[in-house]
């Protein structure tokens, strides 16, 4: 199998493995909830090694503060 971009293939791995294989999605907007739930975890409360064990929102709003609501 060839890999394109590594990055893009450890996060693909990460979400299926913690966020699709985790769910049953009932209906779209079920699905809409779970994978906003997810997102937003992955994205500012989870600590990510390659970047010092920080959440990327702590890069992006240096004040710690959530991205807005879609």
């Amino acid at each position: 199998m060839r890999t394109d971009n590594a990055f893009i293939e450890a996060f693909n791995g990460r979400f299926r493995a913690e966020c699709l294989n985790a769910h049953w999605f009932l209906t779209l907007a079920d699905a809409a909830e779970k994978l906003e739930a997810w997102r937003r975890g992955y994205n500012e409360v989870r600590p990510h090694g390659a970047i010092g064990s920080k959440p990327p929102i702590a890069f992006m709003n240096p004040g710690d503060t959530a991205s807005p609501s879609p």
